[in-house]
């Protein structure tokens, strides 16, 4: 069954077409690679998705209800969860403060309520909310590194905690943007681990990589962009073996 769905899918900026007409279905417990060029139009689909950019025509369906350009904390609390390119961390919070973070939204919790609060009481939800985070740094591989000021964290650890910020939430659809970027085989090797793990636990994963290698490795079904549109979808062996695949990235046909 799908998980999500997009019909007509489109995003104009003025003249440019970001996204244009994409037609995409994602099915429930698989990872779903999505490849493509810079600017082809991945991060801003992750952003329509995510509510963080509102639509210029078409459709989103998850689970089969209609999140078109509804406010991202409700599709949030719906159960899509993202990471970021950039790996956006707040710099002065810890390891833990900023995983714990990721669950305010969706328990409901006002954190700036509980920040007066705490010098005179740990709120119970604020103790179940520290311990969830815990165990999924745990999961992560990263619980020494919890009391760590994320202002300290190299780009692989900032990329892994972005990863347990998206968990902590038990989503039902996770999307990575470029898990594995700057990071060298070892680093990606064990980030691959990490996203197959979490698919077995029964989370569906969209997974955005420049790295082909990496989403041939990974993935179930793969969609390939490029200015926008949607140029090819198939298994990851048949996307290696497509020609528009080969020259939107190549920039010539396969001979």
């Amino acid at each position: 069954m799908p998980i999500l769905s997009t019909v007509g899918l489109s995003k104009y900026f003025g003249g440019i077409k970001a996204l244009h007409k994409l037609d995409m279905v994602v099915e429930e417990g698989q990872i779903h690679g999505l490849i493509g060029p810079n600017g082809a139009g991945k991060t801003t689909f992750f952003n329509m998705v995510s509510g963080l950019l509102p639509l210029t025509e078409g459709k989103i369906y998850f689970n089969s209800v209609d999140i078109s350009n509804i406010p991202a904390e409700d599709i949030n609390k719906m159960g899509i969860s993202r990471t970021f390119q950039a790996g956006k961390l707040v710099p002065n919070m810890t390891v833990l403060d900023n995983v714990m973070s990721g669950m305010y939204n969706y328990a409901g919790v006002n954190p700036i309520k509980l920040f007066f609060l705490k010098p005179f009481t740990l709120r119970a939800q604020e103790e179940e909310i520290k311990q969830q985070a815990l165990k999924t740094l745990k999961f992560i591989g990263m619980s020494d590194s919890a009391e760590r000021w994320a202002s300290e964290l190299v780009w692989v650890e900032r990329q892994l905690v972005q990863i347990a910020r998206a968990l902590v939430t038990k989503p039902k659809l996770l999307m990575l943007d470029e898990p594995t970027s700057g990071m060298g085989i070892e680093e990606s090797k064990k980030v691959e681990g990490i996203i197959r793990q979490v698919r077995d636990m029964g989370i569906t994963v969209i997974v955005i990589s420049h790295d082909v290698k990496l989403v041939v490795n990974l993935s179930d079904w793969v969609t390939a962009l490029n200015f926008g549109e949607k140029i090819s979808e198939g298994t990851p062996q048949q996307i290696q073996n497509d020609s528009k695949v080969l020259e939107a990235y190549l920039g010539e046909e396969k001979k």
